[in-house]
């Protein structure tokens, strides 16, 4: 009997021993190692590729699209967008909150709706109708051919931060009119703002649309 409480008692020391050095390895030292190489090697990327404006503020991640909305008004189904900011793709299909008030939609998926789907269609439509009527100005005309895919319907995931420098230039009337800024200074943000090709030729010329406002809000600013 006293063999086997000893015997008990080893195991139960080895146990408790091995635990503790597997949580000092695995919990404390290994995360603290990971930790350390991603922010001396690249701490953009390890802090969540954060976009700060010109006074250090952060304002976002350059990885996540986010909405620029007027407030909600009372019995709106839902809050109209901010003409005076370039305004992202549409993000259908999501979940929303009421924790994370600047993301109106903070869960990622697609709208899994078929070509054919009659409320993709009618989204599609509504969609190309508020674009022309938004962006058309006094001295600047948008015509629905004028409409690129990505301002009328959501990437997969619903979170794209980028849109194409089409519907990046589509925006610039509407935006210098609202904000009482030169045409040319705004067409300049966008193309100083056009991202290429990644290695020249893997994926789509594209426009950040957090990193333009930012800019669009200094420019404003200097104005």
């Amino acid at each position: 009997m006293n063999n086997s409480v000893r015997r008990t008692g080893r195991l139960l020391g080895a146990g408790l021993r091995a635990l503790l050095v597997l949580t000092l390895v695995c919990g404390v030292l290994y995360p603290l190692a990971v930790t350390t190489v991603a922010q001396l090697a690249f701490p953009g990327r390890a802090n969540g590729s954060e976009v700060r404006d010109g006074s250090g503020r952060g304002v976002g991640s350059s990885l996540v699209g986010q909405r620029y909305d007027l407030p909600a008004q009372d019995g709106e189904e839902a809050p109209g967008p901010d003409l005076r900011w370039f305004q992202p793709r549409p993000s259908n299909g999501l979940g929303t909150n009421s924790v994370n008030t600047r993301h109106s939609l903070l869960l990622s998926g697609a709208t899994n709706r078929s070509g054919d789907d009659a409320d993709l269609i009618r989204w599609v439509k509504e969609a190309r109708a508020a674009v022309v009527r938004d962006n058309s100005t006094a001295s600047y005309e948008v015509w629905p051919s004028d409409v690129p895919p990505d301002a009328v319907t959501s990437s997969g995931s619903g979170l794209d931060p980028h849109i194409s420098p089409e519907y990046a230039r589509l925006q610039v009337h509407r935006v210098a009119e609202r904000n009482g800024l030169p045409v040319a200074a705004v067409a300049k943000l966008v193309a100083d703002r056009t991202e290429g090709r990644a290695l020249g030729f893997v994926g789509e010329p594209r426009v950040n649309v957090l990193a333009l406002n930012v800019a669009l809000r200094e420019l404003v600013a200097k104005s």
